[in-house]
Formats: C-alpha cells, sequence, structure tokens
C-alpha cells in the first residue's frame, strides 16, 4: 500500500466512487455478475493509482506535517456463548483480566482504535449492575459475582483508554435469554421480577417490544450504563424482534396477541405490522434522547441487519428485516436518532444480490444527516484454515468503504479472528490496510467546540537526553494526544493516551520539529502547539 494507506482515498478522488461510477455495471442486476466484479476491481485500481501519485507528490513538496488519518476502526468483542471473551465461564477474575489484556493488546498491534464490548447479551450483566443479574458467561451460573469481585467493564474501559482506544457498551436490547443459557435463572432476572413483560419465543426469551415497562426498563439499562461508566459509545446490534423460528413447517408467531388486543381496544388505528415497527422506533428515539441528556459526548451506534428491504437498491435481493425484525433502520438514519449506523455487509463484493459497495452506497444514499457510516464487516469469515474468504476480500472491502464519500470507517466481527499472529488475516490487517495510526472522526452535529492547544515544553536532561513535557489547557477533559516529530525530513505521527491529562516522551537526536494537538470526547481537534528543536 502507499504511505496513506490509503486513508485519505475519498480525499484524493474528490467525489469518491461517484467520479468513477460511469464505467461500472453494478446496477445491472439481470446480468452475469462479470460487470460488478470488473468494475469494483477498476475501481480499487484507480483509487490506489491515484492515492500512490498524490501521496508521492505530498512528499516532494509539502513540507508541513501530514493531518492524522480519521477512520474508525472498531472490533466487535461477543461475550454471548463465550464466542470471544471470556475464553469460558467460570474462569478466576485473574484469568478474565489475561485473557481480556492480551485481546486488547492484540487489537491495539493490529491499528484498530476502538472496541465494541458486548455486556448484556440477554438482560444479565458483564458489569455490576443494580438492575440485572451478572453473566452465566462470566461466571457459569446468574447471579454469581466474578471471583475475586471486580467490574470486567471498569476494567476494559480503563484498558481501553490506556492504548488510546474507545470503548463502546453493546447491549442487546429486547433478548432476554440466549439458547446457550443453561444456568438457572436467577431470582433478579427480568423474568421473575417482571414476568408480564417477557415472553418465550421457540428456544428464546424476549422482552413484549411494545410493553412500556419493557421499554423503560432497557432506557433505565442504557442510563445506567451511561451514567456510571466512561463510555465513548452504547450500541446495539440487529436483534428487534426476534428472527422467525419455526415449528415443523410452520412459523411460530410472536405472542403478542393480548397486547394488540389492549391497542385496538384502546382505539389505537395502525396496522399490527406499523403498531410493531412503532413500538421499536420508539424505543430507539428515547435511548438517544436519554443518552445525550445523561452525557451529551456518548455516541449512539446501532449495527442493524445490512438489508433494509430487499429491492433497495433494485438489484438487491435477501432477508427483509423491515417486516420480519420490524426494524425500519432507514427511518432512524434519516431522523437522526443515531450518531452512527454499522449496517451489518456481511457480503462480498462481486455477487450482484448482496454486493458489498452496492449497499454501502445504498446506505450513504439515506444518510441525510450525514452521520457517521461504519459498515460491519463479516471478518471471521477470512480467518481459518477453512476460510470461506481470502484476507484480500477483508481489505478490498475496507478500500473502497474508503473510496465512498461519506463512510469512514468499518466494524468487524468479531475479535476472535484477529488473536492468532501467524494468520495471514491478521497480517494484512496490520501491513497492508491498518499499518499507520488513525483516530475516529469528529462529531461535530455533537459540539462544535475544540479543545484549547496544549501546553509543550523541552527539558535538557544532564545526561544530554532531550525530554518533551506537556499538559492540557482548559476544562475540557482529552481523550488522546497526537504528536508528529520530524527527522531528516520525514514525519512520524503517533496517537498517546491522554492518561491524567498531561504526558511526557523522550526525543530521538535527530528530531528538529515536534506539533502536538489534543483529542477532547467528541473527536474535536485543538490547533497544534508546534516547536523548533534545537
Amino acid at each position: 500500500m502507499p504511505p496513506t494507506d490509503g486513508v485519505t482515498i475519498g480525499k484524493v478522488l474528490g467525489r469518491g466512487m461517484r467520479r468513477l461510477q460511469p464505467s461500472v455495471t453494478v446496477g445491472n442486476s439481470s446480468g452475469s455478475g462479470d460487470g460488478v466484479r470488473h468494475g469494483w476491481i477498476g475501481i480499487l485500481t484507480a483509487v490506489l493509482a491515484a492515492t500512490t501519485t498524490a501521496a508521492l507528490a505530498r512528499q516532494g513538496s509539502d513540507p508541513a506535517p501530514p493531518p492524522i488519518a480519521r477512520e474508525f476502526r472498531g472490533v466487535w468483542v461477543a461475550t454471548v456463548a463465550n464466542i470471544d471473551w471470556p475464553s469460558r465461564p467460570g474462569l478466576p477474575s485473574a484469568d478474565q483480566q489475561r485473557e481480556l489484556v492480551a485481546m486488547f493488546d492484540r487489537i491495539k498491534e493490529l491499528g484498530f482504535n476502538a472496541v465494541v464490548f458486548q455486556v448484556r447479551p440477554g438482560c444479565d450483566a458483564l458489569y455490576e449492575s443494580p438492575l440485572e443479574p451478572w453473566s452465566e458467561y462470566l461466571t457459569g451460573k446468574m447471579g454469581e459475582p466474578p471471583q475475586p469481585l471486580y467490574d470486567p467493564l471498569t476494567f476494559a474501559v480503563e484498558e481501553a483508554h490506556r492504548r488510546g482506544m474507545e470503548l463502546h457498551a453493546w447491549i442487546n436490547p429486547y433478548r432476554a435469554r440466549h439458547p446457550s443459557a443453561k444456568s438457572p435463572v436467577s431470582s433478579s432476572h427480568v423474568s421473575r421480577t417482571h414476568p408480564e413483560f417477557t415472553r418465550t419465543y421457540g428456544k428464546h426469551l424476549w422482552l413484549e417490544p411494545t410493553d412500556e415497562g419493557a421499554r423503560k426498563h432497557t432506557l433505565s439499562v442504557v442510563q445506567d450504563l451511561v451514567k456510571r461508566y466512561d463510555l465513548d459509545g452504547i450500541h446495539i446490534d440487529d436483534y428487534f424482534y426476534p428472527y422467525r423460528e419455526k415449528e415443523g413447517a410452520s412459523e411460530i408467531p410472536f405472542p403478542d396477541d393480548a397486547a394488540w388486543g389492549r391497542y385496538r381496544s384502546s382505539g389505537g388505528m395502525l396496522s399490527r405490522d406499523d403498531w410493531r415497527r412503532d413500538a421499536v422506533d420508539t424505543l430507539i428515539r428515547e435511548m438517544y434522547d436519554v443518552t445525550k441528556a445523561t452525557k451529551p459526548w456518548v455516541k449512539v451506534g446501532i449495527s442493524p441487519f445490512g438489508i433494509w428491504r430487499p429491492g433497495n437498491p433494485q438489484q438487491i435481493q435477501g432477508f427483509d428485516a423491515y417486516s420480519v425484525l420490524y426494524a425500519d433502520a432507514r427511518k432512524w438514519v434519516n431522523e437522526g436518532w443515531l450518531d452512527y449506523v454499522s449496517p451489518q455487509l456481511y457480503w462480498r463484493i462481486d455477487p450482484p444480490a448482496q454486493s458489498y459497495p452496492v449497499l454501502q452506497r445504498w446506505w450513504q444514499e439515506q444518510n441525510l444527516k450525514q452521520r457517521h457510516l461504519w459498515p460491519g464487516l463479516y471478518t471471521s469469515r477470512a480467518y481459518g484454515s477453512d476460510a470461506a474468504w481470502p484476507a484480500s476480500e477483508i481489505a478490498n472491502q475496507i478500500r473502497l468503504t474508503r473510496a465512498q464519500e461519506g463512510a469512514t470507517g468499518n466494524i468487524h466481527f468479531s475479535a476472535k479472528a484477529l488473536m492468532d499472529p501467524r494468520s495471514a488475516l491478521a497480517q494484512t490487517l496490520r501491513d497492508r490496510v491498518y499499518s499507520r495510526p488513525a483516530i475516529p472522526p469528529a462529531s461535530p452535529w455533537l459540539s462544535s467546540a475544540r479543545p484549547d492547544s496544549p501546553q509543550l515544553t523541552l527539558d535538557l536532561e544532564p545526561d544530554g537526553t532531550r525530554r518533551l513535557r506537556w499538559s492540557g489547557r482548559g476544562e475540557a477533559p482529552v481523550r488522546n494526544w497526537v504528536l508528529k516529530t520530524r527527522s531528516g525530513g520525514q514525519w512520524t505521527l503517533s496517537v498517546i493516551p491522554a492518561g491524567e491529562g498531561a504526558g511526557m516522551r523522550p526525543l530521538a537526536g535527530s528530531v528538529d520539529r515536534v506539533t502536538l494537538s489534543a483529542i477532547d470526547r467528541y473527536g474535536s481537534e485543538s490547533d497544534p502547539t508546534e516547536m523548533d528543536i534545537k
């Protein structure tokens, strides 16, 4: 890859992919698919060539320090059924912590800057909650705390921030118990404390989405998480109404007849499907409101199923999340009830019926409020000896994300696929697409303010060591520092966790210029403080 890692591809191309689209045949759903394949290969070729030319031109003519790349590089850490962490339930606390530290070290090493950490798989908690019981995926028994006692979410937040990474708490808003659960239900579980708004559906236990008590319970969980933890985001995935299950050849209807009857008797005029969608819409809107009322800088993110409805755009076929899950994700994006959307685009580039770039472009076209678009990638499909996809598929999807105007990052499912240091997938991510540092994009609709420029001093130690020291100015907390050092005419960029608001770093003898800027909790960057080193 060229020196930019392709992060600035959209800027290099100006209008991004749209400049190249006249020669692309992805919109022809009746063809064999060759047009899709050749069209996107052509885009990738043009993108890389343009980026290389622009990067070389900058190196030769522009002595100014380059800007830090802005790209969200997230990874889902799934705890349900112990997919990613902990490796098994009931591990001693020290072993759980060691596993999480090793995972975060690995994620950071590969160039990621955010973790989306599942803390509520099914009305349970992988943190010390006053509202719901400890998760059995943590301890092996629902309601039983880890031994010795510690709070895994506090630990995860501190470890992520220590590495300069964001941490988003991922919850399931309606699932009350997963089929993989084995231990007895504890007395503090919602199915015991509020059985009136829980429903058995096939192998699952679910909260009744139209029940006001169920909605208020989930909103209380959200508010408690945002209030008590230093989170960067609150995140929900694609589970709203459950994916339909069957009994024999017949689909099992969701058991809300009684609630539907009460609604109709009270004069409700919506159709049953619209009534269900309206209940989910209400939760999404109120979740956004309660988060912003508690801590306005905490981002709200949703990762819906990647197809809103078949036929959108015309060539797309597949599952209808709008009519089955009652998830009108396009509406949530258009209304601005979220700060980022991460549609799960778990398909390859080539197939016309579920083409990654075609769907990505459609989601951006719906993004009327210009909130963050960070598509979800099925990275696990490119992991292991029996991988269904080559590692290059994921790398090319990242490059196409960078080429799409308005898309500024990705989230990868899931962490387990990244842990093997020998895998081609890990090497591709580290060496080809994430080799240079990046920080998540700012969210200007949340705050237009910028942090103050930091204070910067240089100390000369008795042994001749030059030591750079800095501290923040003003009251706004700093999340990270961006340090740029010039040596031999070349700039090196580093993202340094803010810690307690001050920092220090020795400088190599060849460094002759430095700049330092502050990044706040909204992602906004200060003007740099600059210093020539004599």
